[in-house]
């Protein structure tokens, strides 16, 4: 198989990244909106109150000891009005983003998920699942939070450096020209640390990936870690992979943090300098006590804001560095559409004929070098060799998980390219060695073969299958929940419930082939020849491709393909090959003698 690679180990394009996020806010423009208006009055009050209280404080200092606090209170009594109403707004804006930002994330989930349903069976085979799931849950959480605080934070901030800008202008000219000093400084310093930061964060999204895929490989074979005594090493290896995610995640935010601090330090610069110069027009009786009092408090309107966007920095390179990860997933290639031309593959009779094929999961090491056979209608053809053969690639190749190199593979004198995919695997029965049941109840795990399926059909199933027996044992019979993955059950009884379910789907549906890739090897010997004449049934008028290492269980196949590093080495009848005494003949004797 192919080298397990990374999606993307580098940032790319974060503005692309930025404008595809705002094509997922498309459909919540007009909440968008609405949230916006919302914003802009609620800050508008806010703006009103410095002022309600600079008047609150002239009124005081022009009473020259006789003071009217009756006015003083209704400017107070505005300016708590102003910051209740201002709250009751921010409330129902903070409310209205998260339910957005849920949405967005819900949405986007559900493409990745399409996404991923599309995707060749090659991607899985380069890409680690637990790195997958990260993409689909860790970093379309960023995103969410970031949407569901970051967005409100920005529009607050638009509204909130414009409208104290135009206040202190109105207060004063030349307080507003020192209040001004610091922004280019402020500017220029986080436009350098984005560029410092946003790597740090693209690794530190990527380091987090590597973990959760190690982590979910140790958990499925948590078994074999034990029977081997290997927990040491694999504890050891997690240590390193953690150390790095931690020292990713550190090295990302200890930078991270030092740009709130900064700007706070840069901000009070601009503060001191105010206080400064305030005092100086005060004394020249350029401006009054209440003014300065309001510019105060509007230059930490204008400042804070400033100062909001570097802490919440960190979040939105890391919401862009978590978005690139998803939008690379959804850039893949996904599966080779079928031909313009392609049509359905009906009237089937199970001719399959492979004509000088060569293919290899990589260009630089091919695996089938140049197979060709014959497989008639209603035959039974077996495909035996030692492991990496090349066998398993052949059903890959016949289901078309994969295209050929060179050479084609025809189905009652069609070439597979010109079929429809979907027509071509619904035309085939699997039974894996890779089993695969999931979360639900057993009935629910066979009735997957069958749309609709009655009790008494997925029961027959069960029975020709041999695992009714063990059904009826279990507390729940057949509305036992599996844990995931069938954890509760053996891989036997795993093996015999899918076989259950190929039963059920060959009573119903339209497939003429079948394909058995090590159906049997979970299963003992006793309960393999038990369940042959099942097997038999499931079989029959069906043009038959089975892979087994059990020779035993072959003997009766109409063709015998012997393959050995790619390439079908002999190919005969049981009694043809053990004549010969081949490489057939050699692999029998080593299996039982």
């Amino acid at each position: 198989m192919a080298r397990r690679d990374s999606i993307m180990t580098k940032p790319k394009d974060s503005r692309g990244a930025f404008k595809r996020l705002l094509n997922f806010l498309g459909p919540f423009r007009y909440l968008i909106l609405f949230v916006a208006i919302l914003s802009v009055i609620s800050n508008l009050l806010s703006l009103w109150g410095p002022n309600l209280a600079g008047s609150a404080i002239n009124e005081a200092a022009a009473g020259k000891g006789k003071v009217n606090f009756d006015r003083v209170y209704a400017y107070a009594f505005r300016m708590f009005l102003c910051y209740i109403f201002a709250s009751v707004l921010t409330i129902i804006i903070n409310i209205t983003m998260v339910r957005i930002s849920k949405r967005v994330a819900f949405n986007m989930r559900q493409s990745v998920f399409e996404k991923l349903m599309r995707l060749p069976v090659g991607f899985f085979d380069r890409n680690q699942a637990g790195d997958i799931i990260s993409r689909v849950s860790y970093d379309i959480d960023v995103i969410s939070t970031c949407m569901a605080t970051d967005i409100v934070s920005i529009l607050t901030s638009v509204v909130t450096v414009i409208g104290s800008l135009f206040m202190m202008i109105s207060i004063s000219l030349p307080l507003s020209a020192v209040a001004l000093i610091t922004i280019p400084a402020s500017v220029m310093y986080t436009t350098r640390m984005r560029k410092i930061t946003q790597p740090r964060f693209v690794k530190r999204s990527k380091s987090y990936g590597t973990m959760n895929g190690f982590v979910e490989e140790m958990l499925s074979g948590q078994k074999t870690i034990l029977a081997y005594a290997h927990e040491d090493a694999v504890d050891d290896r997690f240590d390193a992979i953690n150390k790095g995610a931690a020292d990713a995640y550190y090295d990302a935010d200890s930078i991270g943090v030092t740009i709130g601090p900064t700007m706070g330090f840069i901000n009070n610069i601009c503060l001191s300098l105010i206080a400064f110069f305030g005092s100086v027009l005060y004394m020249q009786h350029a401006i009054t006590l209440g003014s300065i009092s309001s510019f105060v408090l509007y230059s930490r309107k204008f400042s804070g804001p400033i100062n909001e966007v570097a802490n919440i920095i960190n979040e939105l390179f890391s919401a862009l560095a978590a978005a690139e990860r998803v939008f690379a997933l959804l850039d893949q290639e996904e599966e080779l559409s079928d031909l313009p031309d392609a049509r359905d593959l009906t009237d089937i009779t199970g001719n399959v004929h492979l004509d000088h094929v060569a293919f290899g999961y990589t260009p630089e090491r091919t695996i089938i070098h140049d197979l060709s056979l014959q497989a008639e209608a209603g035959k039974l053809i077996a495909i035996v060799g030692p492991t990496g053969a090349g066998k398993t690639t052949i059903i890959n190749l016949l289901m078309r998980f994969y295209d050929v190199d060179s050479g084609r593979i025809l189905v009652d004198q069609s070439d597979i390219r010109t079929l429809t995919r979907k027509s071509l695997r619904s035309a085939y029965e699997m039974v894996l060695q890779d089993t695969w049941v999931f979360r639900g109840t057993i009935f629910e795990n066979i009735a997957y073969g069958k749309e609709n399926a009655e009790m008494d059909e997925v029961v027959a199933a069960a029975k020709a299958a041999h695992i009714h027996p063990f059904i009826m044992r279990l507390p729940d019979g057949y509305e036992t929940i599996l844990a995931e993955e069938g954890g509760n059950i053996s891989k036997g009884q795993k093996q015999l419930l899918t076989i259950a379910r190929a039963m059920l789907s060959s009573r119903h549906d339209n497939s003429h082939m079948l394909i058995l890739d090590e159906a049997t090897s979970n299963v003992d010997t006793s309960t393999e020849r038990a369940i042959q004449s099942a097997m038999r049934d499931l079989m029959r008028d069906k043009t038959c491709f089975v892979i087994a290492h059990r020779l035993s269980t072959i003997q009766h196949a109409d063709l015998i393909l012997v393959v050995n590093q790619g390439d079908v080495v002999e190919q005969g009848t049981h009694a043809e090959l053990m004549a010969a005494r081949g490489f057939y003949y050699s692999l029998y004797r080593a299996q039982f003698e």
